[in-house]
């Protein structure tokens, strides 16, 4: 079984708290994850920093940064605000019979399920490479990442995050960040570590 499998950020983070759920819930969408409504298209409460929100370069830089850090709080507000109404999360993992599964959450489950976490150990999440491909108002960055409990350490987690990136005209949005981690059966292929 891979260690800390779900770990965002395990984008891809070390998510122990909930990567026990994941790991032996079947792949159910939780009512939140069905089709926005409506409603959820307005703009969410938190405002984002422009800075955070301007450059594809920057909410990718932001979503690394708002994650990571020693144990302790980390800004949920700054993290909500880079996402768009209605956003996903999805890790996927292998068990180990080799059958693969993808959890749903929102931004808010995601805070909620991974603060016990954050609130115990260090953490800290870096894209190692990025490859972005733009179009119009579309963005795609398949970004490697490296997990860490302390700067400087040996990666304990290392995988890939998809974003998936939306331009309202103003400013960019996280649509979903679908991730899953490396294991010693499917390493990451040496084209996504440059």
């Amino acid at each position: 079984m891979r260690k800390l499998t779900t770990s965002v950020f395990t984008v891809c983070l070390g998510l122990a708290s909930w990567s026990a759920s994941a790991q032996s819930a079947a792949p159910q969408p939780s009512p939140q994850s069905t089709a926005p409504s409506a409603s959820s298209a307005a703009a969410p409460a938190n405002t984002a920093k422009p800075g955070d929100v301007d450059t594809v370069e920057h909410i990718l830089a932001a979503t690394y940064d708002v994650i990571s850090g020693p144990a302790g709080p980390r800004d949920w507000d700054r993290f909500r605000s880079l996402f768009y109404p209605g956003a996903r999360m999805v890790p996927s993992r292998r068990d180990d019979k080799g059958a693969v599964t993808a959890r749903i959450f929102s931004p808010d489950e995601y805070a909620s399920r991974s603060q016990d976490f954050f609130s115990k150990e260090g953490f800290f999440e870096n894209a190692v490479a990025n490859r972005v491909e733009t179009w119009d108002h579309i963005a795609h960055v398949w970004s490697t990442y490296e997990s860490r409990h302390a700067k400087g350490e040996k990666p304990f987690a290392r995988g890939i995050n998809s974003f998936q990136l939306f331009n309202d005209g103003n400013r960019w949005w996280i649509l979903t960040v679908y991730w899953e981690s490396e294991d010693a059966t499917h390493p990451l292929p040496e084209k996504y570590l440059k």
